[in-house]
């Protein structure tokens, strides 16, 4: 808290060392003003909005040469460099634009400048000079309170994440505007989208419970991302890049620029490949995006079909501890214990620490494809109204197959097998696990602007349709079992409306007001049985109103404070409730209120900013120990928990080629009067240890991250990334037998652009990753036991590669 005052007072003093202003007013070639107009600085964030009379004032400018962009939503944008050296007035007239823009479909689930949300904007050309392959999680690995991490080590394949602690089925998702998150888990496998990124216009990162959006999730930050915007000219694009696990990728893209003032089209199709770090942690992914949109000056009508196909072998039990330790005792026990078979615990012993993977049938893999339909409209009814619709379809299937050793039959439903006078109960196996789901549904929003006020309603209707179900492929021992024999299957069926509405208000010229309400109705419902045979038939309805408030301050037009509380509601995922023990308590619905304060300055310079934090959960769901009546673990609700602390920024340009970029995260993460279940394979029962407070599993207390930037050269950049993640607990014990350590891991980026004649652009990439070959681990689970009176553990660590690197090249014409 000390730290937060001292910065807040160094960044107000700074305020001291501007010196100039420019004023002006806004309208348009038929003279009318435009009030709700955006007045910025090019390449800063510092800027305003024009009142109600067209008029803009921005303060506080060192003497300088600066490019003022303004603009407006169906007019052309208006761009000019000053050179600042007095008090300047300008006029400025805008036309309008021939078509209207695309930004318009994601305006009424972002947070806008007056929106009191604590909020980071990656762009276009941060995401293309970082995308060498890797999933979308390791690109916004530098924004605020942001952990990745990687089942195979690298980047590719299935990768996830967490902001502020909070994982990744409680974050909400987007694609403009349309919720990706698997309505049943919550969550969104990057795995099935492999080179996204590279149809990614900008992408838009909420921490908190952020402003009101579609889709379930939205608990305790949203990731909203906008596909590519209209480009007036044809283009083509090549890019390609390969690396260390034999990892390649490439990308071609097309786009047709606008035709007829009316037609655009735009095309792309990657392929991705890796050995992974991990043994025999390889992916094969492929994607291709298509788009076509017809313009207006006051409509737009836009489809896009996106789809990813991913093939990657299993990498996901991790690696046991005493791997990691090279711990030939602890090794044993797996096998003493029952844990593993006497191959399995020969063949950990015999691998590499680092890269043991339990898996060895050569087909242990998961194979998924994912289809995505989007079609959006808009119109503008005139400068301050406008309408927006979108429909969509998702569909998704695939499975994981999986060898098994030694299974029951009655484990599939199968009768024991008689030969002679022997009776044969189990069989070696190979299985598939099967999902076929459907998602579909509609939104809408209708926002008005003027000088004073910024109101949006919306609402949206989506409907989930899976099937899950499992096919025994081969059995040493066939029983009754007919070919492709399946022995489970159910279906869970979600429907999900919201409305909300939303607004910003001018209360002065200095102080605006935000106040923002969604409910949300959701009607879930599960049939059939589950793979371990249970009966899995349910119905649950849930209602959730979730309120939002705040007040934002703008001292002047480089700084602002502001002060918001809202409230958050999330419905528990799939295998909550499937695995819930049926004779016990169920699970509830979670609730969160979060506060939030912060600070924000910005010059040409030097920008810095602090935001503090307070999330009150009611009822969170975690994992205790638990077990359901087949022993398998459950999530259970807490009465009472939190995390609080302080996200700190600042970018500084130190000289004219020498840029430092820096964020910082102090937590703490509580759950209050913890009690902790572990397994007693002496009584075949549990035994409950009252913990008092402990810590929230994956929460590290500090995370830390720095770029610093040096351009020697006009078109050569030099950037040094820095991420340090303090030590984390992975599971709610607060033990440090059971926990990941910190790690500080730097990485060098290298770029130079060359532009030859007839080709707009060669730009040229080198990423070195882990450039100190530091050994670390980014994930894990565990399961404790108790056995002759002592306690034990089985555990997989997730460790991330050493030094490695990829090369690319991005060719444009």
């Amino acid at each position: 808290m000390r730290t937060f005052f001292i910065l807040l007072a160094v960044l107000l003093s700074v305020n001291t060392f501007a010196q100039y202003r420019i004023g002006g007013k806004v309208s348009t070639l038929s003279k009318n003003v435009l009030p709700g107009a955006t007045v910025t600085i090019k390449g800063t964030t510092i800027g305003t909005v024009t009142d109600k009379n067209g008029n803009f004032k921005i303060e506080n400018i060192e003497k300088s040469t600066i490019a003022l962009k303004v603009s407006f939503i169906g007019y052309s944008d208006f761009q000019k460099e000053i050179t600042v050296d007095k008090d300047i007035s300008i006029d400025v007239v805008l036309e309008e634009k021939p078509v209207l823009t695309e930004e318009v479909f994601v305006q009424a689930t972002r947070a806008g400048k007056q929106t009191p949300v604590a909020s980071t904007m990656v762009k276009k050309e941060q995401i293309q000079k970082n995308n060498l392959g890797q999933d979308v999680p390791f690109l916004l690995s530098t924004t605020p309170s942001f952990v990745t991490t990687s089942d195979a080590g690298t980047g590719v394949g299935y990768t996830g994440f967490r902001i502020r602690g909070t994982d990744a089925n409680r974050i909400n998702v987007s694609v403009n505007g349309i919720p990706l998150n698997d309505a049943e888990s919550h969550c969104v496998y990057w795995v099935n989208m492999p080179d996204f990124s590279s149809s990614v216009e900008n992408i838009e990162v909420q921490r908190g419970v952020g402003t009101s959006t579609h889709g379930a999730a939205a608990f305790g930050a949203t990731i909203n991302m906008q596909t590519n915007t209209l480009r007036k000219n044809a283009y083509a694009e090549y890019s390609a890049s390969a690396g260390s696990f034999n990892t390649m990728k490439n990308t071609f893209s097309v786009g047709s620029g606008l035709i007829a003032d009316h037609f655009s089209f735009d095309a792309r199709l990657s392929k991705i490949t890796s050995d992974g770090f991990i043994d025999r942690g390889w992916s094969k992914l492929k994607s291709f995006y298509v788009s076509g949109g017809y313009y207006t000056e006051k409509t737009i009508l836009k489809v896009n079909v996106f789809s990813g196909a991913e093939n990657t072998y299993q990498a996901w039990n991790g690696i046991p501890s005493v791997r990691l330790n090279s711990d030939l005792a602890g090794m044993k026990l797996y096998e003493d214990h029952w844990l593993y078979s006497s191959t399995q615990t020969q063949e950990m012993i015999d691998s590499d620490p680092r890269t043991y993977n339990l898996y060895t049938y050569e087909n242990e893999t998961d194979n998924y494809q994912q289809d995505h339909y989007q079609m959006l409209f808009s119109h503008q009814f005139n400068p301050n109204l406008n309408f927006n619709a979108a429909m969509h379809y998702t569909y998704g299937r695939g499975y994981y197959e999986q060898f098994r050793a030694d299974d029951d039959f009655e484990d599939y439903a199968l009768q024991n097998v008689i030969v002679g006078a022997d009776t044969i109960t189990s069989t070696d196996l190979i299985r598939r696990k099967w999902l076929d789901n459907r998602f579909y549904g509609g939104t809408f929003s209708l926002q008005y602007t003027n000088d004073k006020l910024d109101f949006t309603m919306g609402s949206g209707w989506n409907k989930y349709d899976g099937n899950h179900f499992g096919n025994i492929i081969w059995a040493q021992y066939a029983s009754n079992g007919a070919k492709d024999f399946e022995w489970y299957r159910s279906e869970g069926v979600k429907t999900d409306f919201n409305v909300y509405a939303k607004a910003n208000y001018g209360l002065t010229e200095k102080l605006n007001l935000f106040a923002d309400v969604q409910y949300r109705n959701i009607l879930y419902s599960i049939e059939g049985i589950d793979d371990d045979l249970r009966d899995l038939t349910q119905d649950h309805t849930f209602d959730f109103v979730n309120p939002k408030l705040g007040l934002t301050y703008f001292a002047n037009s480089n700084s602002k404070a502001y002060l918001s509380w809202a409230m958050g509601h999330r419905e528990p995922n799939r295998s909550n409730f499937t695995d819930a023990d049926p004779n016990g308590k169920q699970p509830t619905a979670e609730t969160l209120n979060d506060l939030e304060a912060g600070y924000d300055y910005h010059s040409e310079n030097f920008s810095a900013g602090a935001n503090l934090y307070y999330m009150r959960y009611k009822d969170q769901l975690i994992l205790t120990g638990e077990i359901n009546d087949v022993g398998s673990a459950i999530m259970t609700n807490v009465d009472d928990s939190y995390r609080m602390g302080v996200e700190l920024m600042a970018t500084a340009k130190i000289v004219s080629n020498l840029v430092l970029d820096v964020n910082t995260t102090l937590s703490q993460n509580r759950i209050l009067n913890f009690t902790e279940y572990v397994d007693n394979w002496d009584t075949w029962g549990q035994d409950a240890f009252e913990m008092g407070t402990t810590t929230i599993a994956f929460s590290p207390s500090v995370i830390a991250n720095g770029q610093l930037t040096y351009s020697p050269l006009k078109n050569l950049g030099i950037s040094l990334i820095s991420q340090f993640v303090g030590s984390q607990f992975i599971d709610n014990s607060s033990s440090t037998d059971r926990s990941l350590d910190s790690y500080f891991v730097n990485n060098l980026k290298v770029s130079y652009s060359v532009y030859p004649e007839k080709i707009k652009e060669i730009e040229f990439h080198l990423l070195v990753n882990n450039l100190l070959n530091e050994e670390y681990e980014t994930n894990a689970w565990v399961y404790s036991y108790l056995l002759g009176g002592q306690r034990y553990k089985m555990d997989g660590y997730f460790p991330q590669a050493g030094t490695n690197f990829l090369v690319g090249v991005n060719i444009r014409f």
